[in-house]
Parts: structure tokens; C-alpha cells; sequence
């Protein structure tokens, strides 16, 4: 067996954003080594791009919020598909971990008597996000870098695993390779963090940086844990449509939680023509101060902006389709407006939102304080993962554990904003707390060397190939056939069709060729990418073909209506013995009484 460098940790975290950072902190917190991994530089993780705020229940601006009505909230944005477990968690442990946050050095905006200041955003029955203005991610990794960087753990940056080791079922270790120098790696753990992120790069038009393959969920995968929920991908209703060069780039939430309305063409705030039915709309005069109220609560009002993604996302879709969409091919998403009835609105958008001012000022030459910006769906967040245990966070594989968005459970079928950000410091802590504990408990395994010489040489066969099929056109192929076939809208054509050009991109992937060396090789890195890809993309298209209804992020068009048959199940995907992909059917389980209660009582 060739020589490669190895390193030696009790618990290894693979994935450097904010469910990795806190599950390294918590693990090393515990007293045991820890190695955390990341296929970029530390920093630059995708979570910076969350910027509206953190979900949880601290009752700063309205004192009726509790983790109750944060539960019922989620269950309600996830529609009752998701694991109740990881949801009452959630619920109730997010406010600490704010809290914790902030002890570690996070500066929140206040309220004026001094505390965390909250803000209204889509699903949330009260002003429920703490935030940094729009930069919240960004404070958050700021925050958690510092802190962990005193804790003693040893940072792998531009690495990028390729396949995790198993001992007699257990997971031992991984084996990856270093991103600049092309120099294959041996991680010897006890125990395993995945916090990898989604899967936002198998479509056009997303809002995800370039690291999000998939690398999780392909990874859990293959070694043997169970994926649930693919079919539930979540399109943020706004992204940026213009200029080309930026289409998919996220234009955060908060501009609507700040007032934000979304129009058409022709001026008219289109999100009154689809009221749900537990709302009652009430229009005024001036139309941009309309509000929709829950029925039998007038108090708890908001803006038709601020429903659940999923609802605002297909009603744009319908605008453009319609053509009543903007000129670039989305719809007006307006904050200028709100100079009409604030004093100085210029100066205060820029306060609440100065990433989305020089977003646009810089990118499109907007200045959102005078001119409505152009927004369209864009590809954002994938509520299916790993199925993990509700408390551990660990998969069926032995000293496996995922967090974050690469896990699964906690938002069901569709993820309410603000709800990651909470998601991945409650589960990133529990995650590595259990690592932690299972790192304790046993021994480093074996390394199978048979096992990496097979990978380092399917890995280098590129090289042999080097007049074989383009990297980059495949993944082009990928994500434009994935956004036309399996996108907003489905139908079971189309997703059949995709299959079809799956088994075909899969031959062709086989056949893939890259010139030049190891070293600094960006055409390599896109062709060992293609399989975590092609993996993630046929779970997804193979769980929303089994899925015949319409739910949450899931949208068919030759099945619109809910099915009580699916109400109350999952889609449970495992890798067959032959190495096919397989899909079941498994019913949710029953929630105990005192949570229907609540969800009864929210109701």
C-alpha cells in the first residue's frame, strides 16, 4: 500500500460551517481529540449566507411566545411529517443556545431596553429571529471560529473526503484528499460528524455556494445510514434574476420580515390571490398595508409575505407563468416603499439591511432605498438527509452522526426561515456531545488497505481517461435536466424522463477525463464531485416520484392535492445490496399525547 499521510482523531467532523463548528466545540468541550474538515478555507462556509436571523422562542418582542408555540409552528411549516422529537427539542432548547451564543461573544441588535432583538419572519406566529441586521451567518461563524478556535482543534481546510472506512459495520475512519495539492489522506475517529450542507449545485439556479455536492448525504449513504424526505426541496421565493452573473444569489428573507411586498408587472401585490384557508385577508386603501389574520386571533396578523416558502415560491412561479412577471424573468420584491410612512427610510433600511443594499448597489445597480428589486425562486435548502436518531443525532451506522442540513427530521416537508440557524447549534451540540461520549466508549478500529487502494484508483482514473467526457458539461447537464424535470413544479413524465437521463449521466460519468496534474486541478474536483451529485439527484427524483400527492416544498402538478394517504409517512431511501437505490413507505411515528395537545390548543 502507498504511503499516505495519516491523522489520528477520537471524533472527526467533516464539514466546517455552523452544525460542524458547534458539534467540534461541544466534542472537544468533552475532553476528547477532535479534527474538523472542510473542503474550502475556515470561514467560508455557506452558513454566512443565512442572514435573516435565528429562530427561538426568547418572548423579546412579544412575551405570548413560547417553545410551544415554536413547536406547533414547525410542525405546522412541516406539515406534521416531521420527527416530533427533534422538533420539541428544537422548540426548547433553542433559546439557550442563543443565549450561549451571545456569551460567547455575538453582538445581536437590541431591543431599546437592551436585550436581543427579534423579527417577524415567514411561518413564525410571533417575531421569533434574533439577528445581526442581515448578516446573522455571518456573526454566527464569527462567533463560534473564535470561541472554538481555544479549544484545542485541529482545523483540515481544502480537504475533501471521498468515502468513510468501516470496521465490522462500524465506522473507523475516512479517506479523502487534499484540495491543492491532489495528495490522497487517511483520517483514522472513533466517531464521525457529518455537516456537510445540502445539495444545492444538482440545480441551475440556487442560492448555494459551489461546495454544496451533497457530500453528506452521498456519504451516509453509501456507508450504510438511511436517507428520509429527499423529495422535499426547498426554492427560497427570492433570489436575484438579474444580472446573469448572479442569478440564484439569495435576497434574504428579512427584506420581507422589514416590510418588504412583493408585485407584479402591473403593480398589484399579487400574494392576496392565494389566501390560505386558516387566514382572512384585510386590505387597506393604500395596498401596501395589507395584513392577513389567523382566524379567531386578530392580533396575530402579517403580511401575505411572510407565509411558508413553498406558498410564496409557487405563487411567483404562477405570476411568471401567467406573464405577469417582471422583465428579467421574476417579480418586484419592494422595501423603498416604506419611505411613504418612515422618516429618514433610507438611512433605516440600510441599518437593517446593509448586505441586501450593497448586494444589489454592487451587483445590479439598484439602490433598494429608491427601486424595487427583481426576485425569483431559487434553489436553497434541502429538508432531506440522513435519518438520525432524535436525541444522539446518530445514524444506523455505529458511531455515525450527522447534524445540520445534511441531517433530516426536524422540518418535515417544508423548513420555516430561521429555523437552520436554530437547527444547527441545538443538533450541532448534540451531535458532538454524543460523538463525544461514543469516542469514550470504544477503540480505534482497523483500516482496510485493500478498501483505500480501490478508491484512490477509481478517484485517479480521470487521469487515464483524459479524452473522455467533460466534467463541467455533466454537472451542466445535471442542473439544468434536474431545475426543468425536478424542480417547483412536477409531474411523473418528466421525473421518469429524468431517470432515464440519470442511468445516462451515470454511464457518462464513468467515462469522465481531466487533463493536467493532481495539483490545483478545479476539473479533477468537479469529476469526483459528479457521483455525490448524480447519488443525491436520483434520491431526490426517486422519492418524489413515490410521493404521489402534493405537500409542502413538494409540488405535482398531476397529483395538487394532499393524499391522506401520505399524511403521516416518510420516504425512507437505503442503498440495496447490488448498490441501486431503494424507496419505502414508513409511517411517521405516533406523537405522545401532551404534543398533540399543544399543536390542538396552537390550532
Amino acid at each position: 500500500m502507498a504511503e499516505y499521510e495519516t491523522f489520528e482523531h477520537d471524533v472527526l467532523v467533516i464539514g466546517a460551517g455552523g452544525a460542524g463548528l458547534r458539534a467540534a466545540i461541544e466534542a472537544s468541550a468533552a475532553g476528547v481529540s477532535v479534527g474538523l474538515v472542510c473542503k474550502s478555507l475556515l470561514g467560508k462556509a455557506h452558513t454566512v449566507m443565512a442572514e435573516g436571523g435565528i429562530a427561538a422562542a426568547l418572548a423579546n418582542v412579544d412575551d405570548r411566545d413560547n417553545w410551544k408555540v415554536h413547536f406547533a409552528d414547525t410542525m405546522r411549516g412541516g406539515q406534521y411529517v416531521n420527527n416530533w422529537r427533534m422538533a420539541e427539542l428544537h422548540a426548547k432548547e433553542a433559546p439557550d443556545r442563543v443565549r450561549e451564543l451571545e456569551a460567547w461573544g455575538a453582538v445581536f441588535d437590541r431591543t431599546k431596553d437592551g436585550r436581543i432583538l427579534q423579527r417577524n419572519f415567514g411561518g413564525h406566529k410571533y417575531p421569533r429571529l434574533a439577528h445581526v441586521g442581515d448578516r446573522t451567518g455571518l456573526e454566527m461563524i464569527r462567533t463560534l471560529q473564535d470561541h472554538g478556535v481555544h479549544q484545542g482543534i485541529d482545523v483540515h481546510m481544502e480537504r475533501t473526503i471521498l468515502t468513510l472506512l468501516k470496521q465490522d459495520g462500524r465506522i473507523v475512519g475516512a479517506f479523502g484528499y487534499d484540495r491543492e495539492r491532489g495528495r490522497f489522506l487517511v483520517f483514522r475517529a472513533k466517531a464521525i460528524v457529518l455537516a456537510t450542507g445540502g445539495i444545492g449545485r444538482a440545480y441551475k439556479i440556487t442560492s448555494n455556494s459551489w461546495e454544496y455536492t451533497g457530500d453528506g448525504h452521498a456519504l451516509g449513504y453509501r456507508a450504510g445510514a438511511e436517507l428520509i424526505d429527499m423529495e422535499f426541496v426547498q426554492f427560497h421565493p427570492t433570489g436575484m434574476v438579474w444580472p446573469p452573473s448572479v442569478c440564484g444569489i439569495l435576497v434574504t428573507e428579512g427584506v420581507r420580515g422589514e416590510g418588504g411586498t412583493l408585485t407584479n408587472k402591473e403593480g398589484r401585490r399579487f400574494m392576496f390571490d392565494s389566501v390560505p384557508e386558516n387566514y382572512r385577508a384585510q386590505t387597506a386603501d393604500n395596498e401596501e398595508e395589507g395584513w392577513l389574520y389567523c382566524q379567531g386571533d386578530k392580533n396575530a396578523r402579517r403580511p401575505p409575505e411572510l407565509l411558508t416558502r413553498d406558498h410564496i415560491a409557487r405563487c411567483i412561479v404562477r405570476e411568471i407563468k401567467e406573464g405577469r412577471g417582471s422583465p428579467h424573468g421574476g417579480v418586484f420584491l419592494d422595501i423603498a416603499w416604506i419611505g411613504k410612512k418612515i422618516p429618514n427610510a433610507a438611512e433605516h433600511i440600510k441599518k437593517k439591511l446593509p448586505s441586501m443594499y450593497h448586494q444589489f448597489k454592487q451587483l445590479a445597480d439598484i439602490d433598494i432605498t429608491e427601486e424595487p428589486m427583481e426576485v425569483g425562486p431559487t434553489t436553497h435548502y434541502m429538508m432531506g438527509g440522513i435519518r438520525v436518531d432524535s436525541d444522539t443525532q446518530m445514524s444506523r451506522v455505529p458511531g455515525l452522526f450527522a447534524a445540520g442540513e445534511c441531517a433530516a427530521g426536524i422540518n418535515g416537508a417544508n423548513r420555516l426561515g430561521g429555523n437552520s440557524l436554530s437547527d444547527l447549534l441545538v443538533f450541532g451540540k448534540r451531535a458532538g456531545e454524543f460523538a463525544a461520549k461514543f469516542a469514550k466508549e470504544n477503540q480505534h478500529g482497523a483500516i482496510n488497505t485493500t478498501e483505500i487502494e480501490n478508491v484512490a484508483r477509481e478517484a485517479l482514473r480521470p487521469f487515464e481517461q483524459r479524452e473522455g467526457e467533460n466534467p463541467y458539461t455533466l454537472q451542466g447537464d445535471l442542473q439544468e435536466t434536474m431545475q426543468d424535470n425536478v424542480g417547483i413544479v412536477r409531474t411523473e413524465a418528466e421525473m421518469k424522463s429524468q431517470l432515464e437521463h440519470l442511468r445516462k449521466l451515470w454511464e457518462q460519468a464513468s467515462r469522465v477525463g481531466v487533463s493536467g496534474n493532481r495539483e490545483f486541478n478545479p476539473g479533477w474536483h468537479t469529476a469526483l464531485d459528479l457521483k455525490n451529485l448524480l447519488t443525491v439527484s436520483e434520491a431526490i427524483t426517486r422519492a418524489a416520484l413515490e410521493r404521489k400527492e402534493s405537500r409542502g416544498a413538494q409540488f405535482r402538478e398531476d397529483y395538487p392535492e394532499k393524499d391522506e394517504r401520505f399524511a403521516k409517512v416518510n420516504t425512507i431511501i437505503s442503498q440495496a445490496a447490488d448498490g441501486s437505490i431503494q424507496v419505502r413507505l414508513e409511517p411517521v411515528p405516533e406523537m405522545p399525547d401532551y404534543l398533540k395537545t399543544i399543536i390542538e390548543e396552537m390550532k
